[in-house]
């Protein structure tokens, strides 16, 4: 059923767990996906980028998951994520998306602030809800290219005040991408951001970030962990794996198969980090 991420967020941050939000590219990831949070019984965020949505529409995913979603019984969101203009929030949400991600994190406060708060305006009203992101999640995914600039705990208590969002992503050293070292969080910091910050925390670039540390994150207030980049890489793994043992295929069906298998291995396992089975 599709829901919104202020509620399962919200119920999250009651809960003392995480949801997690996983990047989609096509069909078998999303089917992959809902099946692993419907044998884990646990609430689940499926998100698209602005480059995903280039590649197909969000009226497109947004079908797919509606679909999914109806023939589920676990809360299910569809989330624009990395949204980088009113534009794009504004049909994501006309195409049915139940959660708008605005990120002008790259631009000075004071247009961050304008940006938010406009589509905030633009969403409330129907009921959708909406996350912004304050500092600079570094690294590289899709077409973001961005520098890390860490999230002020001053500044993000101001800014989740003055917009209205419904959950803040911020910036305590993770990045989009292929790490090339174990990242250092500043758990402090987050900390910090918790203590000043009352609505749901969101953590990005979370591919590649051990699960141990992704699980102090947790209890220092973040709701909601992104995964995009390793279930690309698992799918990917899986399809790769029946074309080298079997060149000559050549049914799509195939090998897309065993790339929904170990994308759905992926999500179970992490829907157990973020402890939230059993929750829905």
């Amino acid at each position: 059923m599709l829901t919104t991420l202020k509620k399962v967020v919200t119920e999250a941050q009651k809960g003392g767990y995480a949801v997690g939000a996983f990047n989609i590219e096509n069909m078998e990831m999303a089917q992959a996906v809902i099946a692993a949070a419907e044998e884990m019984r646990s609430p689940v965020i499926m998100q698209t980028t602005p480059s995903t949505l280039k590649y197909a529409t969000p009226e497109l995913y947004f079908a797919n998951v509606r679909a999914l979603a109806e023939a589920a019984d676990i809360p299910v969101v569809m989330h624009l994520d990395h949204g980088n203009s009113f534009a794009l929030a504004a049909r994501a949400m006309r195409a049915g998306y139940t959660s708008i991600m605005i990120d002008g994190s790259q631009q000075s406060l004071e247009e961050n602030i304008a940006l938010t708060k406009s589509v905030v305006a633009m969403c409330g009203p129907a009921g959708v809800s909406v996350e912004a992101e304050l500092g600079c999640v570094g690294g590289k995914e899709d077409d973001l290219v961005g520098e890390n600039m860490y999230t002020d705990p001053e500044t993000a208590a101001r800014f989740a005040e003055e917009t209205g969002i419904d959950a803040l992503a911020v910036a305590i050293g993770t990045a989009h991408g292929v790490y090339k070292e174990t990242p250092k969080l500043d758990i402090d910091r987050l900390a910090k951001i918790h203590e000043l910050v009352s609505i749901p925390l969101v953590l990005h670039g979370t591919s590649g970030v051990e699960d141990e540390m992704v699980k102090k994150c947790v209890e220092r207030g973040i709701c909601k962990v992104n995964y995009a980049t390793d279930l690309r890489i698992a799918f990917t793994k899986g399809v790769k794996e029946v074309l080298e043992e079997n060149p000559n295929v050549f049914d799509p069906k195939k090998y897309n198969a065993k790339g929904r298998e170990y994308v759905k291995k992926y999500v179970m396992d992490k829907m157990a980090v973020c402890g939230s089975a059993g929750k829905a």
